[in-house]
């Protein structure tokens, strides 16, 4: 075990990887002694299930179809998040996961097909480290806060995280036109910029993104935020005035939810992604 390469190195070649090597040995690179080996593996072993586990979630909860994804920052590399190839989420297994530079460039040579959108998460990576998953989802509750001047607010203490907005990104205003997809670092790091320091940014005529402390963080506000649009709307729709949490009773919940989210990600991974 003593000076395990575990993928992501260089020099590693693909030849020299056994076929049936676990993903820990094959997607990070470093040189780790005997007794950090064990744990530095079971580390990125329990990040890549969770992020499959996400994907299968995102897709079961009917956030994300064939399209959307999900990333999550490399556990021992600050410079690298992963991501699964080009595919349907509810099809996403291990050995789908992909490294990425910041630059959303694939590493250790791999050639597979990556998101055309890669870059909304390695720009919203590199100007938010406090942020470790992010959600791409083109959700339909939610897309017409995008296209309208009716702001996305919280209405229920479920989508607290919404407090501080979330903000539409317009990609003409920098690029022009468009196919709408954020296809290069320019395009992401917009995106990011409009992200700001909030939990979620909506993308007209496209979609949104979440973005969490956690894995589970970012997966229930895309989940929520979701639920949100659609009760928003159903409000709306009644007449009349719709009340919104205040700032302090969405901060104050927001605290709560961190304490209790282990309970809702439990569930949705024993139902949408249990283990074989």
């Amino acid at each position: 075990m003593a000076n395990l390469k575990i993928a992501f190195a260089p020099q590693v070649e693909p030849s020299a990887v056994p076929a049936t090597a676990p993903f820990a040995m094959v997607n990070y690179g470093c040189r780790i002694t005997h007794r950090e080996s064990a744990f530095a593996m079971s580390t990125l072993t329990a990040v890549v299930d969770d992020l499959v586990a996400a994907n299968r979630i995102l897709a079961g909860l009917g956030v994300l179809d064939g399209f959307g994804h999900v990333s999550v920052r490399h556990p021992d590399r600050a410079d690298c998040y992963l991501l699964a190839r080009s595919l349907a989420p509810e099809l996403v297994t291990r050995d789908d996961i992909m490294t990425f530079d910041m630059a959303s460039a694939p590493q250790n040579r791999d050639t597979r097909t990556p998101y055309l959108e890669r870059f909304i998460h390695g720009e919203v990576f590199a100007q938010r480290p406090d942020v470790i998953s992010v959600v791409h989802s083109h959700a339909a509750t939610v897309v017409p806060f995008a296209a309208s001047s009716v702001p996305l607010k919280p209405i229920y203490h479920m989508s607290s995280f919404l407090r501080t907005g979330a903000p539409v990104f317009e990609i003409r205003e920098k690029f022009g036109m468009t196919d709408m997809l954020i296809r290069n670092n320019a395009q992401g790091a917009a995106l990011a910029e409009k992200l700001g320091d909030n939990s979620a940014v909506l993308m007209r005529g496209h979609g949104y993104c979440t973005v969490g402390g956690s894995i589970p963080e970012a997966v229930f506000r895309a989940y929520y935020a979701q639920l949100n649009a659609d009760l928003q709307q159903r409000a709306v729709a009644l007449g009349g005035t719709v009340t919104y949490l205040e700032d302090e009773e969405a901060r104050r919940y927001d605290e709560t939810n961190r304490s209790v989210i282990g309970r809702p990600w439990g569930l949705w991974k024993a139902k949408f992604a249990p283990k074989d």
